[in-house]
């Protein structure tokens, strides 16, 4: 059973998504500050994070940066009264993956929790399959039918990166952090380099994935189509 902090000093906002969440047979752990539910995350071992902007103690902002430092891979799912462009901007580049807006359906955030789970479920495996392309992190290959594509290193880390979270959106900044590490000192246009490469050396696999480029954010990798 999955293990899901909900931070909100909402108490009514934490009671819905609870109850949902619980008809879905999920563990349910309620926080009322940014404090609080950094505490739970590391008591409980949770598996995913809710988390409202507007708390006192420590806001949104401020702990989705703390469980990005700490977690890397725990996926983070932001809720806010507040839809505007810039905020959801700023809520993907501290790292959340996924951004709702208040007022919103429960149906809605329950699916986007599990579709959050299966990709972190994906990117523990080591492996992805993309349509019929596997991407091996043991070998660092990407296997089709009898044949298999040696990558270089980086180029690898990156497409499975993207491929491990299909539809996420990542910015450069992440990936630079995330592929080249936090000590790299070179040109984040190395991102767009790496990403033109991965295009062309796919050309023909669209049918199995696309690499799309979202404007003013970064890039996301879409299944199919």
């Amino acid at each position: 059973m999955a293990s899901i902090v909900v931070a909100d000093d909402d108490a009514h906002i934490r009671e819905l998504i609870g109850l949902f969440l619980h008809n879905e047979h999920y563990n349910v752990i309620e926080a009322e500050n940014g404090e609080e539910a950094l505490e739970a995350v590391i008591k409980e071992q949770a598996d995913l994070v809710i988390l409202d902007i507007m708390m006192p103690l420590m806001d949104g902002w401020e702990l989705c940066s703390a469980l990005r430092a700490k977690f890397p891979d725990l996926p983070l799912l932001m809720i806010s009264a507040n839809g505007e462009p810039a905020h959801k901007v700023k809520g993907f580049r501290l790292g959340t993956d996924d951004y709702v807006t208040k007022p919103f359906d429960p149906l809605e955030l329950v699916m986007r929790v599990k579709a959050l789970l299966k990709r972190y479920r994906i990117h523990a495996s080591q492996t992805v399959q993309l349509g019929g392309l596997q991407l091996s992190r043991q070998t660092y290959k990407v296997i089709r039918g009898d044949d298999s594509v040696a990558l270089p290193l980086k180029e690898f880390e990156l497409l499975y990166k993207l491929a491990s979270y299909p539809g996420q959106i990542f910015t450069r900044e992440q990936l630079i952090e995330q592929i080249w590490g936090i000590d790299y000192d070179g040109d984040d246009r190395t991102v767009d380099v790496h990403i033109k490469r991965l295009r062309e050396r796919f050309a023909q696999d669209q049918r199995h994935f696309r690499i799309e480029t979202v404007r003013g954010l970064g890039y996301r990798l879409e299944v199919g189509g």
